[in-house]
C-alpha cells in the first residue's frame, strides 16, 4: 500500500511539473548569448552631384585658389563633374560605381525581459566607387578616385523583441576603412604625385529587423548608413616637361583636393547568423 501511494505520488508530482517546464522554454529569451554571421547587400553611394577639385597654388595649403593662364583667365573655366572623365572634355564623365557589399560578423546580446541590448564587431568590404574630375582649358582632364579596400566596425545595438522571437532594433558605432585612392589625367607635360595615405575613421547607424527559428538560427534585413571622413587625399603637381608658361608653372606648383572630404554611402543587406 505504501508503495502504490509513494508511485502514485511521485506520479502525480511529475504530472504536475510538466506545464512549469513547458512554460519555462516558452519563455527562455531568444536573443540572449554569443553569436556568428555574415551580411550580404548593395551599398549605393549619396548623390554628391556639385562636388569640385580645390587648388593650391605654391602647395602652401591655402585651398580654394584659382589657376591661372598667362592672359590671367581660370585655366579650369570648363568646370567640373561628378564621376571619372572619359574624354579631355567635360561633357563626358562615367558615374560612380555602387555595388555589392559582404560582410563577417561576431555579436553578443543580452535580453532583459522584451529589451534587448547588444554589441556587434563587422569585417568586409563594400563596392563603391566614388570619382571627380576637373577640365582644363589645355583641353585635359583630371580625375581623383577614392574607393574602399576593405573596412570594419564595432556598434552598440538595442531593440524590443514582438512576441517571442521577432526583434526591432536600431545600431550605432564606429568605422575604419582602408582606402584606394588613384588619380588619372590626360596632362602629359606636366608631373603629379598621389599622397595617399588610406587611412579613414568614420561611423555608422541604421537599424533593421531580425527573426529567430528555433534557438540557435536567424535571418534579418538591415539598414545601414556609413560615412568616413577622407580630407587626406592630395595630388601634387610639378613641373615636369612643361614650359615656363604653363598655368601650374605659373602657379609656383600646385595640390589638388577634393571639394567633399565625405565618403558616404547607403547599404540595404540581408543577414543570418548562428548564436550559441
Amino acid at each position: 500500500m505504501r508503495t502504490l501511494l509513494g508511485a502514485t505520488g511521485v506520479l502525480t508530482l511529475s504530472l504536475a511539473a510538466m506545464p512549469a517546464l513547458a512554460q519555462d522554454s516558452a519563455d527562455e529569451p531568444a536573443f540572449d548569448g554569443v553569436y556568428i554571421g555574415g551580411s550580404f547587400g548593395r551599398s549605393v553611394q549619396n548623390n554628391d552631384i556639385g562636388e569640385t577639385i580645390l587648388f593650391d597654388r605654391g602647395s602652401n595649403g591655402s585651398f580654394g585658389e584659382t589657376i591661372t593662364t598667362p592672359a590671367g583667365a581660370n585655366a579650369f573655366s570648363p568646370g567640373f563633374c561628378n564621376g571619372a572623365a572619359t574624354s579631355n572634355l567635360n561633357n563626358s564623365c562615367a558615374n560612380d560605381k555602387d555595388g555589392y557589399e559582404y560582410y563577417a560578423r561576431l555579436g553578443a546580446d543580452q535580453q532583459y525581459g522584451k529589451w534587448v541590448i547588444g554589441a556587434v564587431a563587422e569585417f568586409g568590404k563594400s563596392n563603391v566607387r566614388d570619382s571627380v574630375s576637373a577640365f582644363s582649358t589645355t583641353p585635359a582632364f583630371y580625375t581623383m578616385t577614392r574607393e574602399i579596400d576593405w573596412n570594419a566596425a564595432l556598434r552598440a545595438r538595442a531593440g524590443y523583441v514582438a512576441g517571442q522571437s521577432t526583434l526591432f532594433y536600431g545600431t550605432f558605432g564606429g568605422a575604419y576603412a582602408k582606402i584606394d585612392r588613384s588619380f588619372t589625367t590626360g596632362n602629359t607635360a606636366n608631373s603629379f604625385t598621389l599622397n595617399d595615405d588610406d587611412d579613414a575613421f568614420g561611423w555608422q547607424a541604421g537599424g533593421g529587423v531580425e527573426q529567430k527559428f528555433g534557438r540557435n538560427f536567424s535571418i534579418g534585413l538591415e539598414y545601414l548608413y556609413s560615412r568616413y571622413n577622407d580630407g587626406d587625399g592630395r595630388v601634387r603637381v610639378g613641373q615636369g616637361t612643361a614650359g615656363a608658361t604653363n598655368p601650374f608653372v605659373l602657379a609656383g606648383g600646385a595640390d589638388f583636393a577634393r571639394s567633399d572630404s565625405k565618403f558616404a554611402f547607403h547599404a540595404i543587406r540581408l543577414t543570418g547568423a548562428v548564436s550559441f
